[in-house]
C-alpha cells in the first residue's frame, strides 16, 4: 500500500514538471531585440541625387516566431507614446541569419516633426520589442519630413518696414504662387519656424508669421528640430518705428521721367500694413498693394497705413515719349472724284510714319499725311526712333457715296492705288458672306464680314489674266459675278 501512494506522488510530481516546463515554454518562446540604431535622427527630405531622400534601417534580432510572421518598424507620436503609434512603409527586408532581419522604410510624408519620437519593431502576431537605442544611446530622438528645403521670403522680398509707436507691424512668409506647392514654406501646414530678433531667438513663435512691436532686425528659419538647417532660412528685415508715420518714398522702377511702352513703369512705396493709391487727387479704384504699375503721367499718391499711424508719399511722373494727333474724321463719306488729305502732328524725335490700307501697309508712303482717294479701313502708326523708342496707332475708316445699287467692280488692277476687291460698303458687315472662287473650281476666300483686303497673296498670271467668280449673300440680298485680276 505504501509502495503504491510513492508511486503515485512520483507520478504527480512528473506531471506538474512537465506542465510547469511546457508553459514556460508557451510564455518565453517569442521575443525582439532591436540593436542601436545606425542614426543620430532621422532627416528625411533633403535632395540628394535630384530626389527626396526617405530611407532609414532598423536590425533587430527575434526567437521563436512562425515563418509566416512578419515584421514592422512602427513610430511612436509626436511625444513619445505608443498609444497611437504612426505605422512606416517597408522599403525591403534583408534576412542577416536565421533569428536576425534588417529593414529598410520610409516614414509617412504627412508626419508631424518632432524631437522626442521613439522607435520599435513590431511582429503581425502583436509582439513589440522594446524601444530602440539611436547610435547616441538615446530612446527618444528627432523625426522629421522637411517638406520645404531652400532658403525663401518674408515681407515680400523687402528688407526694411516701419511700424508706428504702440502699433504693431506683421511680418509673413511669402506665398506669391499658393497653386505651386513647392514655391514657398507656407504652403505646407505641418512646417514650424524660428523667428529670430538681432540674431536672438524668439521664444514662444513657431508660426509663419510674427506680430513685430519693438525695432530690430528680424529673420525667420524653417524649425526642423535636429535636423535643422541655418540655410533654409529668409531675408533679413529692418523693423523701426515711427512716432508720427513714416516719410513715404515712392520709387518708379523705369526712372523719371520713363519711358511710356509695354506694361509702364511700377511704382513702389515704401512698406507698410495697407496702401490706397491715388492719381492726380482721384482713387485708382482696386489699387491696394504696395506696387501700382502705369503707363501715365501724372502726380501719383499713396496713403500707407503703419499700423495706428499713417504718412503720404508723392510722386510728379512724367513721361519722355512723345504726342501725336491726327485730323481725319472717322467715317468721313467719301463722294465719287473727291480725295480727302489726312495729317498728323507729333513731337515725336526722328518721327516715322507707316499707312495702312484694310491691314495693308501701303508701299512708299512713309511721310506725315496720306492723300486718300478710295474708301476703307485705314491705320497710321507714327514711332519715335530715338531717345525713348515707342510709337502710336491712329485708326479711322473712310466710307464711300454707295447704296444697295452700287456697282460690285469687276476688274482688280494690281498695280493701281487701291491693288484690293473693294465691295460696296452695305456688304461689309458681319451678317454677309463673301465667296471667292478660282476658274478652277477652287473656293479662295469665305468670310463673313469683308474689309475689302482680297487679294493678299501673288496672283499666277501664267499667260492669262486670271478670271474669279464672286457670291455675296446678306441682308441686301444676293449678288454672283466675275472677277478679272489685271496687272
Amino acid at each position: 500500500m505504501i509502495q503504491k501512494i510513492t508511486l503515485s506522488f512520483f507520478n504527480c510530481i512528473i506531471f506538474f514538471a512537465l506542465l510547469f516546463l511546457l508553459e514556460a515554454n508557451l510564455y518565453a518562446q517569442s521575443s525582439i531585440s532591436p540593436q542601436q540604431l545606425p542614426f543620430k535622427d532621422i532627416c528625411a527630405g533633403d535632395i540628394v541625387d535630384g530626389a527626396k531622400f526617405n530611407e532609414y534601417s532598423a536590425t533587430f534580432s527575434y526567437l521563436n516566431f512562425a515563418s509566416d510572421v512578419t515584421f514592422f518598424v512602427q513610430l511612436s507620436d509626436e511625444f513619445g507614446s505608443f498609444t497611437n503609434p504612426i505605422a512606416t512603409t517597408t522599403l525591403n527586408v534583408f534576412p542577416l541569419s536565421s533569428t536576425e532581419k534588417t529593414i529598410k522604410f520610409a516614414i509617412p510624408k504627412t508626419l508631424k516633426g518632432s524631437n522626442t519620437y521613439s522607435l520599435r519593431i513590431v511582429s503581425s502576431n502583436g509582439v513589440n520589442s522594446p524601444r530602440a537605442q539611436n547610435f547616441s544611446g538615446a530612446y527618444s530622438f528627432s523625426v522629421y519630413y522637411k517638406d520645404y528645403v531652400s532658403s525663401f521670403l518674408i515681407n515680400q522680398n523687402r528688407n526694411t518696414a516701419v511700424f508706428c509707436s504702440g502699433g504693431s507691424f506683421t511680418l509673413s512668409v511669402d506665398n506669391p504662387t499658393p497653386a505651386v506647392a513647392e514655391s514657398s514654406p507656407a504652403n505646407y501646414p505641418n512646417i514650424k519656424y524660428k523667428w529670430y530678433k538681432d540674431d536672438i531667438l524668439i521664444s514662444g513663435q513657431n508660426s509663419s508669421s510674427l506680430v513685430v512691436n519693438s525695432a530690430g532686425v528680424y529673420f525667420a528659419e524653417l524649425d526642423y528640430g535636429e535636423c535643422s538647417n541655418v540655410n533654409f532660412s529668409s531675408n533679413r528685415v529692418t523693423v523701426s518705428s515711427s512716432s508720427s508715420g513714416s516719410n513715404v518714398a515712392i520709387n518708379s522702377s523705369l526712372g523719371n521721367p520713363f519711358c511710356a511702352s509695354g506694361t509702364g513703369t511700377v511704382l513702389t512705396a515704401t512698406s507698410g500694413n495697407s496702401y490706397v493709391w491715388k492719381k492726380d487727387g482721384t482713387t485708382i479704384t482696386g489699387a491696394t498693394s504696395r506696387t501700382y504699375s502705369t503707363n501715365e503721367s501724372g502726380v501719383y499718391t499713396v496713403e500707407v497705413d503703419f499700423g495706428g499711424c499713417k504718412a503720404t508719399g508723392t510722386i510728379d511722373l512724367k513721361s519722355n515719349s512723345f504726342d501725336a494727333s491726327i485730323d481725319a474724321q472717322d467715317g468721313y463719306k467719301l463722294s465719287e472724284g473727291e480725295t480727302l488729305n489726312v495729317s498728323v502732328t507729333t513731337d515725336a524725335a526722328d518721327a516715322t510714319y507707316e499707312w495702312y490700307l484694310n491691314n495693308n501697309l501701303i508701299s512708299g508712303e512713309t511721310g506725315n499725311s496720306y492723300v486718300i482717294s478710295v474708301k476703307g479701313n485705314y491705320k497710321v502708326k507714327v514711332s519715335q526712333a530715338s531717345g525713348c523708342v515707342a510709337s502710336k496707332e491712329f485708326s479711322f475708316r473712310i466710307n464711300g457715296d454707295s447704296g444697295p445699287s452700287s456697282v460690285i467692280p469687276n476688274i482688280i488692277k494690281l498695280s493701281g492705288m487701291n491693288p484690293y476687291w473693294n465691295i460696296p460698303d452695305e456688304y461689309k458687315n458681319a451678317s454677309t458672306q463673301v465667296i471667292i472662287i478660282s476658274s478652277n473650281g477652287d473656293k479662295v476666300l469665305d468670310v463673313m464680314n469683308y474689309q475689302g483686303d482680297w487679294p493678299q497673296s501673288n496672283i499666277d498670271f501664267k499667260n492669262v489674266n486670271p478670271v474669279y467668280y464672286y457670291v455675296i449673300k446678306g441682308d441686301a440680298g444676293e449678288k454672283k459675278g466675275s472677277i478679272t485680276v489685271i496687272k
